[in-house]
């Protein structure tokens, strides 16, 4: 059988993908090995939908490379509410509001809120790096205080961004696991955030991960989208992402440029 595998020339293309191809037949069902391998995939995707964030240490890590945060937790008391009461996710616990209500609302151009969603592997793994590609391109731009949500769903960086006053919320995300994906984050970009906004008035940009999209390219895509939002006051249906035109445009040997910038981040 292991013969036979090994002359099956879908093998030769395994390489280039994670999707489950050339998985060979034993009889009427799959060899042992593929079979395990969805298995575990299956474990894995289950345990990153119920494990739950490490928010201190998402806080420490965060301090540790220079930015502030704030902390705070949707509706959803617990794991199992999150999962049943999806808009208990998508607004503040009064706790949370009570906090924010009390802070002064400094206008900040953007705030980032990293949500454990629907894999808090993806916000553990994901995030910071992300956080730590984008930043130097905001270098003209107020950042607000990093928020960490747990139980969060997408909506809730909107009444977040609401209360902190700013301009644009950057929601960061863990999605839907997936069987060959259960770390994969998701960004959200709403201008002019509040609460009751649709999702056709945000941008997504979705598989964020090293093995998917990975941190440069993700952060180009987001800071061109910023960029935008801020130029023409929207975000959503009428904000097209163009980014990657862009980026097939800059030079490719910036020793020979002359040195101007060529509007690639």
């Amino acid at each position: 059988m292991s013969d036979a595998l090994d002359k099956d020339p879908w093998n030769a293309l395994r390489r280039f993908t994670q999707a489950r191809i050339a998985l060979g037949r034993a009889g009427n069902s799959l060899p042992t090995a593929p079979l395990l391998a969805f298995n575990l995939a299956h474990a894995q995707a289950r345990d990153a939908v119920h494990h739950p964030l490490d928010a201190d240490a998402l806080h420490a890590q965060l301090r540790a490379h220079g930015f502030s945060t704030l902390d705070v937790h949707s509706a959803a008391p617990d794991r199992e509410h999150y999962l049943r009461r999806p808009d208990l996710g998508r607004r503040l616990s009064d706790e949370s509001r009570a906090a924010l209500a009390q802070m002064p609302k400094e206008s900040s151009d953007v705030v980032f809120v990293i949500g454990d969603g629907l894999s808090a592997f993806a916000a553990s793994k994901q995030a910071v790096p992300l956080l730590q590609a984008v930043r130097p391109k905001l270098a003209d731009w107020r950042l607000g205080p990093v928020v960490v949500a747990r139980q969060a769903r997408v909506a809730l960086g909107d009444e977040i961004g609401e209360w902190l006053g700013a301009k644009i919320v950057v929601m960061l995300i863990g999605e839907r696991p997936g069987l060959s994906s259960p770390d994969s984050l998701g960004i959200y970009i709403t201008y002019a955030p509040k609460t009751g906004c649709s999702d056709a008035q945000r941008n997504c940009i979705s598989n964020v991960r090293p093995e998917g999209l990975d941190y440069p390219q993700a952060a180009h895509k987001l800071h061109y989208l910023l960029m935008q939002a801020r130029k023409l006051g929207l975000t959503g249906v009428g904000l097209k992402d163009d980014s990657d035109e862009l980026l097939a445009s800059a030079p490719t040997h910036p020793a020979v440029s002359d040195g101007s910038d060529s509007g690639a981040p």
